[in-house]
């Protein structure tokens, strides 16, 4: 059995997992109701884990379901967007940091020649 030192905190485990990001993410920019086979499409991943991780959001208070008929949408709640939102900010943030950084990178390169 782990104890507490061991065991990974939540954060770690899901938000900076790509899989979990990409769900968050793309239920925030999706213009019309998403489903879990669309996310799963959407993260890349099984519609088995899709619903793991759609699980897991929820009991967080993250997102919600909307059973329409046979169809369950998925919706952000107002903490799950501030997350998602953030989480778009960081990663146009390392982007911009990935570019500045290959850009110092290729100018040594062309003052080594």
């Amino acid at each position: 059995m782990m104890n507490a030192k061991e065991q990974k905190p939540v954060l770690e485990d899901l938000f900076l997992r790509e899989k979990p990001a990409r769900i968050l993410l793309a239920l925030k920019t999706s213009k019309i109701p998403v489903y879990a086979t669309i996310l799963s499409k959407e993260a890349d991943c099984t519609y088995s884990h899709t619903i793991k991780i759609l699980d897991v959001l929820q009991k967080m208070g993250l997102v919600v379901f909307d059973k329409k008929g046979r169809i369950k949408d998925v919706k952000l709640t107002d903490d799950g967007w501030d997350i998602a939102h953030n989480l778009e900010a960081m990663k146009k943030k390392l982007i911009q940091v990935e570019k500045k950084s290959a850009k110092k990178t290729g100018k040594r390169e062309r003052a080594k020649k």
